[in-house]
Order: structure tokens, then C-alpha cells, then sequence
């Protein structure tokens, strides 16, 4: 605690009494003849960096307000189907009433009709990568859909991945969940039509915990006038079986009050195949048994989503906001038929077996977020306070059976048992922030606790025949406590040509877990500290280079640390690991941005004992684990080259390229535990084209490409993915309503094979999802539908590591 005592006094120091207000700024979009433009977008920027702070839209007669804007350095630009008044500088000192920002707009003649050149859709700033997908076709699906087609973002498994590394999922700044099948679930039941642009953040600053690595934050409008607009929109679609979500959004506002209200109900219907292999050797290394699977499972679930989230202004410089996130996934079906041939080191046919493993789980997450804010009275310093509550439940019943078969098709045995399972998690934190500012420099301040109690069991029971391995003495329980303290400061100073970021966060980690039939406690308490470095240097308008470095942490996930056992048969079953290590990292990048247009990037990793589901063949007693370890040392690197521009006035290109190197070493645990070395030197292409095809620009196209040679997963390397996608979107009734169709892995090239070999391990493994489709969607907007919402999510890292079996 004497560590947490000096973080206390640290923050405590910079919570004085200074005193602040914020201003507004207003002003009028105009074209160069003078003529007003309606709906132009405005964007407030941070004159360091060009990092967004806040934007809005103009109205009908082009006029404009943005509120609630501290004392600052700003860059501030209107933007209208792809033209941009030029950035105009402001020192904000009090209210602002500018004239008109000029945007020149063009139009061009192509085959005898009008092209209107549309806004950017991906924009490179120095510290992030912002991917625009408002009225565009992929705005149509779900969240989930907008971050897997974001640049850069690799889908591996339920993960979303950059650079090799997992990323954050937040919605404006508030975090979502990100592990597993949870946050799938979660996103795919929020509408992506409400949703302006996707930020990826390779290396966040000091502010944000200092687990996690990368982040993608989905950013929404801020809301500007008193009103109320609903809408109610769905998707159809087709793949091996057919699918559809429906949801609806209401929000209303007063002069005080902002209320926001959203249900989304998703049934589906999905085929997983999986094929895998396994070779089997002796201690000379042969071959003697060879396996072939083939997993057939039918997943059944209608998850459903809610939101409710409550924006009150007490006063002009007090505030509260109300959130939360409820989702439910009852009565998941997933069946599964696994069909098994056992031949020899010849090739013939050994033994057959068959395995029947029918699942039923119930799923429900509720997160609740009061925050408060405070404006103190010296320009742009405020105080902000934060209390959060999750409640997660999962509960799991599985009915397993097995029947082995001779080479000729005779019944030998068979052999089943059932598992009853449940996880409950409930996270409390509380957390203030401080910010000010002093002339050109800005800082920040605060403090969080945070508090995890989880709570499992695993019961095995109703045996149908007998095995040496599986028993109930599997049974188990499993409580883990963990409590976190933490506290932070931030820096932020301009130059001309130069900014600088400097931060540093300490945190306090008290964790105990126990098992109950290991009859183990397994205590974890130590204090870190986690430093950050920006360095943003532009000695022209054309050429600008940023380097930033911060050092992170990756906690276990609730579910990995579980010493459970989960069987798709009972020689194939994923071990959970209660002696994991929280691993950290170190993260190093160099940017180099010319004309805005061309980026090369340079980064390199050190992910210390990184935290893998390595996959392990025991060819004694014949099977197959996924167990969660810690591995020696883990590195990647790599240099990326991007190119965002518009090549004609309807046709924006964003083409990126990465060439990387990961390896990871870890202990051969079947091998007489021997360091072993998996690495990969890939490569990975993204090209995507952004087609205006109307004068009007209500008819919009895009066609992308994404492709990488291989990558490591744990203990496997990956062989080729090639997914090619085609887009269309049009607006109707006056942007009232949008109907959009997509086609997505029209090759049917996007699901890899993932290879194991090595020493004395060789299996493979080919999970072949619906991943080849094509989506109908219809958007139809009511009430005032310009006016922009309050829409966002909750910021908890804790929540990161929720995971659903």
C-alpha cells in the first residue's frame, strides 16, 4: 500500500483549486459563389497533432454551433462530399463568432453524368488511423461488421487483431468488452448506422489503463439541438442458412435532457466446420497413427441488446450521465458431430468413432455507468468522477456421447458423461480524473480502483461407460479475487514545429485465486509502473515524423485462469491455467507522413511472457489440449506502407501493406518441455476503392481486397486468406431511408489452415465458418433524422476479459 499511497499524493496535488469555463464557437459553411451548403461537416481538431475533439454537422442554412470547447490551441475545417474549407487556426480565449468557411466545390462530366468527388473514407492522422463509414454501404451491418473491414484489423477466431496484437473495443472513448464470442455478440447486435468513423490507436497514452494494447474506438456524433428522431432498421442475410437482425433508436433531447434508447434482437443460424488432424509418433519420431476429424456444428442463438443512456445538465458547469448495457443470449443451441477415422502408419483404416456433444448455454451481461462532471472556472479545467457496475453470468449444460467402431464398421463401446457448468463475475470501479490547462500545455491527472470477483464451478456427472482420463474428480470450483490501484499523469506541449506528450501510470495489483479440488492458492501482488512518449515533428505542411513508445500489461482472462476442462471429445478439450502471469510489454513506433497522403510506419514490439492458447498433442495417451500458457519471450516487428488519396473525383483509393516478423517461445510442453521458437516473416494487403457512381452522390460502390501469407497463432502458423468484397448503397426520400447490398468472400478464399509442426507435433486444424454471404439492408429514419445523438458505451477494461464459453 505505500506505493498506492504515493500515487494518492501525486494526484492529490494536482486537484487544486483552479478554477475554468468552456466557450462555444459559431459561424456559416458557404460555397465560393457565396451560396450556403446545408449538413456540411465541421471538425474541431487539436492543433498539435490534427487528433479530433469534436464535430457536428451545419443546418439547413449552413450555419453552425460547437459547445462546450475548452481553452486551446484548435484547427477547425468544414467538409462537404469530399471538399474542405482550408483549416482555419483558433486560440480559444472566450466565445467565438467566425464569418463563413469557404468550401470551393467541383463538379466533373463523366459518360454524360455528374460526379460528385465524396469525402475520404480513410484518413491517416499522425497518432491514428480514422476509417469513415458513414453513408457508406458498410455502414448497412452491424458494429461488428465496420471492425472487421477496417484497415488493418485482422478477424483471427472471435478476435480482432492489429499488428499481431489484440486491440480494445471502445465506442467514444467508453470501452466495450473485446474477448471471445461475448463481444462478437455484443457489436453485431449495435447498428452500424449511426456510426461516423472507426479510430484505430496503435498505442494509446497514459490516461487509458495499461492493460491492452491497440484500440478502436467507434466514434458517433455529439448531440446539437433540441428534438426527437427514432429509426428502425434490419438486414437479410444468405449464406448456408439464412440470418436476420432487426433494431430500432430513439432519442429525444431538451435544453437539459438527452435521452437515447436502443433494442436490437439478432436470430441466427450458423454452420462451423472444422477439419483437423493429427499424426501421432513414437519416440523415434514415426508416424503410427494417423486421426482425420470432421466437426460439423450448428450454432442456434438470438441474442438481443439494449441500451438506455441519460445526458442531464444540471447547470452550465455540472453535469451527470446515466449508461447501460444490457445483453442477454439465452438458450444458445450448439450442436456438434464430430466423425473420426483412425488409420495407420500405411494409411488403413484402424477404428471409426463418432461423438454427439450437445450444448445449451444462457448468457447475460449488465453493465450500469454513473459518471459526473465538474467545470471549474479556469478555462478548460474540469473534474470528472466515475462509478461502474458488471454483472456477468454464464451457465453451460453439455450432453456428450461417443461410439467406436472396428476397421469394418462393428460396434465396440461407447462412452458419454454430462457437464454442468456456471461462471458469475461482478466488477465495481471508481475513478476521478482531473484536467487543466497552462498556456499552450495541457494536463491530466487521476485516480481508479477497481474491484473483480469471480466465482466458477464444473460438475461432471452421469457417466455412460468408463475412461482412465475423465472422471468426476474433474469437478472443481474456483474463486479469484483481484484488486487494482492505480493512478496517472499526462503532459501535453506545443511548439512551432514541435509537440510532446510525456505520461506515466502506476498501478497496484492484489489478485488471489483458489481451486478447490487442486487445493491450490495461487497469490499475485505487485506494483508497475507503465510510462508513455509522443514526439510529433513537422518542419513542413508536407512532411511530418512522430515517434511514440508505451509500455502495457496483458492480465489472464477470467475463463483462461478456470483449471477447467471443456471436451469436444475426450480426446480433443481446452485445460484452463490458474499459475498464469500477467505479461508485459513494450511498444516502439515511427511514423513518417508526406503530403497527407503517404505513410510509412515502423514498429517493433517486445511482448514479454505474452499470455497463448498453445495446442499440445500427447502421443502417449492420444490427445489433443489447448492449454493456456505463459510463454518465455515473445517479439514482432514490422514496416507498413500506406497509400489514402482520391485518384479521380469519384474515386477514393486506400491501399496498405505490412511486412512483419512475430516469433514466440515457449516451453514444448510434450516435448520434455523443451524452448521452441515459432516464428513467421508475412506479409498483408488491404486495397480498398470508394466509388461515388451518382451526381447527386446517393449511389455509392466500394470493392475491397484484403490477403496476408500466413500468421501465428499461438503454437500454429497459417497459410494463406484472400477475401474479396463488393459493396452498393443508396439513399432514398431524401436520405429518409438507405437500402445497401454487399457480397462478402466472393473467392471463398477467407478461411485458412493452421499448421503445428514441430519436434515431435504435427496436427492441423481448418475451421471453415460462414464466411462467404450476401447482406440486403434497409435504414428508414423518422422524426428530426439529422439531429445527432448521445449514443455511446462503457469504458471498463475489466470488462476486456469477459469471455462466454
Amino acid at each position: 500500500m505505500r506505493h498506492f499511497a504515493t500515487i494518492v499524493l501525486l494526484a492529490l496535488l494536482t486537484f487544486t483549486g483552479l478554477y475554468g469555463q468552456t466557450f462555444k464557437i459559431t459561424g456559416k459553411v458557404v460555397d465560393q459563389q457565396n451560396n450556403t451548403i446545408p449538413f456540411a461537416n465541421i471538425l474541431l481538431l487539436q492543433a498539435m497533432d490534427s487528433t479530433f475533439v469534436m464535430g457536428t454537422s451545419a443546418d439547413e442554412l449552413g450555419q453552425f454551433l460547437l459547445d462546450d470547447v475548452e481553452a486551446d490551441l484548435y484547427l477547425l475545417q468544414a467538409s462537404y462530399v469530399g471538399r474542405g474549407s482550408e483549416p482555419r487556426a483558433l486560440d480559444i480565449l472566450g466565445d467565438v463568432s467566425l464569418g463563413a468557411l469557404i468550401i470551393p466545390l467541383e463538379a466533373n462530366n463523366l459518360d454524360e453524368v455528374v460526379v460528385t468527388a465524396r469525402r475520404p473514407t480513410v484518413q491517416r492522422l499522425p497518432d491514428r488511423l480514422v476509417f469513415s463509414v458513414e453513408n457508406t454501404v458498410i455502414s448497412q451491418g452491424s458494429s461488428w461488421d465496420i471492425l472487421r473491414n477496417t484497415p488493418g484489423v485482422i478477424v483471427n477466431q472471435s478476435d480482432l487483431q492489429i499488428k499481431g496484437q489484440n486491440a480494445t473495443v471502445y465506442l467514444n472513448d467508453r470501452k466495450v468488452q473485446l474477448s471471445g464470442q461475448e463481444v462478437q455478440d455484443l457489436l453485431e447486435g449495435l447498428s452500424g448506422t449511426n456510426i461516423k468513423s472507426v479510430e484505430v490507436i496503435a498505442n494509446p497514452p497514459a490516461r487509458y489503463d495499461a492493460e491492452g494494447g491497440p484500440i478502436l474506438n467507434i466514434v458517433t456524433s455529439k448531440n446539437i439541438v433540441p428534438g426527437y428522431k427514432g429509426s428502425f432498421n434490419g438486414s437479410y442475410t444468405q449464406a448456408v442458412f439464412a440470418k436476420y437482425s432487426f433494431g430500432t433508436s430513439h432519442y429525444f433531447k431538451t435544453d437539459k435532457l438527452s435521452l437515447f434508447a436502443n433494442y436490437s434482437i439478432n436470430p441466427e443460424k450458423e454452420i462451423r466446420k472444422t477439419d483437423k488432424g493429427v499424426n501421432f509418433m513414437d519416440d523415434t519420431n514415426s508416424i503410427f497413427s494417423r486421426w482425420s476429424s470432421d466437426y460439423n456444428q450448428v450454432v442456434e442463438s438470438q441474442a438481443q441488446n439494449a441500451s438506455v443512456i441519460l445526458d442531464y445538465d444540471l447547470d452550465d458547469r455540472n453535469s451527470i450521465n446515466f449508461t447501460s448495457n444490457m445483453l442477454f443470449n439465452p438458450n444458445v443451441n450448439r450442436g456438434t458431430r464430430l466423425d473420426a477415422e483412425i488409420r495407420n502408419s500405411q494409411f488403413q483404416l484402424d477404428s471409426t468413432f463418432v461423438t454427439q456433444n450437445d450444448e445449451v448455454l444462457d448468457n447475460t451481461n449488465l453493465a450500469f455507468d454513473l459518471s459526473y462532471v465538474h467545470k471549474l472556472k479556469k478555462p478548460g479545467a474540469r473534474l470528472s468522477m466515475n462509478g461502474h457496475y458488471t454483472n456477468f453470468s454464464s451457465e453451460s449444460f453439455q450432453d456428450l456421447n461417443s461410439n467406436y467402431f472396428d476397421g469394418a464398421g462393428n460396434f465396440i463401446r461407447n462412452f458419454g458423461f454430462d457437464t454442468d457448468s456456471r461462471q458469475d463475475i461482478k466488477i465495481f470501479t471508481g475513478q476521478m480524473d482531473y484536467a487543466t490547462t497552462l498556456g499552450n500545455t495541457s494536463f491530466e491527472s487521476g485516480l481508479k480502483v477497481s474491484s473483480i470477483d469471480s466465482e466458477s464451478a464444473i460438475v461432471f456427472n452421469n457417466f455412460t461407460g468408463s475412461d482412465d482420463t475423465i472422471t468426476p474428480a474433474l469437478s472443481d470450483e474456483y474463486a479469484y479475487d483481484e484488486k487494482v490501484y492505480a493512478g496517472y499523469m499526462s503532459l501535453v506541449k506545443n511548439w512551432d514545429k514541435w509537440s510532446m506528450k510525456l505520461g506515466v501510470r502506476g498501478e497496484l495489483t492484489d489478485a488471489v485465486g483458489n481451486s478447490l479440488t487442486l487445493n491450490e492458492t495461487i497469490e499475485q501482488n505487485f506494483f508497475e509502473l507503465f510510462p508513455s512518449v509522443y514526439l510529433l515533428y513537422s518542419p513542413s505542411d508536407k512532411h511530418s515524423f512522430a515517434f511514440d513508445y508505451g509500455r502495457n500489461v496483458q492480465r489472464p482472462r477470467y475463463n483462461d485462469l478456470n483449471p477447467f476442462r471443456r471436451f469436444f471429445n475426450e480426446n480433443d478439450f481446452v485445460e484452463g491455467n490458474p499459475r498464469l502471469m500477467p505479461s508485459f510489454g513494450n511498444n516502439f513506433n515511427f511514423n513518417y507522413t508526406i503530403n497527407s497522403e503517404f505513410f510509412i510506419d515502423f514498429y517493433y514490439r517486445d511482448n514479454g511472457m505474452n499470455i497463448a492458447g498453445l495446442v499440445f498433442q500427447d502421443n502417449e495417451n492420444q490427445t489433443l489440449v489447448d492449454l493456456q500458457q505463459n510463454v518465455l519471450e515473445s517479439k514482432s516487428y514490422g514496416l507498413d506502407f500506406t497509400v489514402s488519396k482520391s485518384v479521380m473525383p469519384f474515386w477514393f483509393l486506400y491501399a496498405y501493406t505490412s511486412l512483419f516478423h512475430e516469433e514466440e517461445t515457449f516451453l514444448a510442453v510434450e516435448s520434455n518441455n523443451i524452448p521452441y521458437t515459432a516464428e513467421v516473416d508475412g506479409v498483408y494487403g488491404y486495397l480498398a476503392n470508394y466509388l461515388t457512381l451518382s451526381g447527386d452522390g446517393s449511389l455509392t460502390g466500394e470493392v475491397t481486397m484484403t490477403y496476408f501469407n500466413k500468421f501465428l497463432f499461438g503454437s500454429y502458423i497459417s497459410d494463406d486468406q484472400l477475401n474479396l468484397t463488393l459493396g452498393l448503397r443508396k439513399s432514398l426520400w431524401d436520405n429518409r431511408a438507405v437500402v445497401s447490398i454487399a457480397a462478402e468472400d466472393l473467392l471463398e478464399r477467407y478461411n485458412p489452415t493452421y499448421t503445428s509442426r514441430y519436434l515431435n507435433q504435427d496436427n492441423h486444424y481448418r475451421l471453415r465458418k460462414e464466411t462467404q454471404f450476401i447482406r440486403v439492408g434497409f435504414t428508414y429514419n423518422f422524426g428530426n433524422f439529422k439531429l445527432q445523438d448521445n449514443e455511446r458505451a462503457i469504458e471498463k477494461k475489466e470488462r476486456d476479459r469477459l469471455e462466454e464459453e
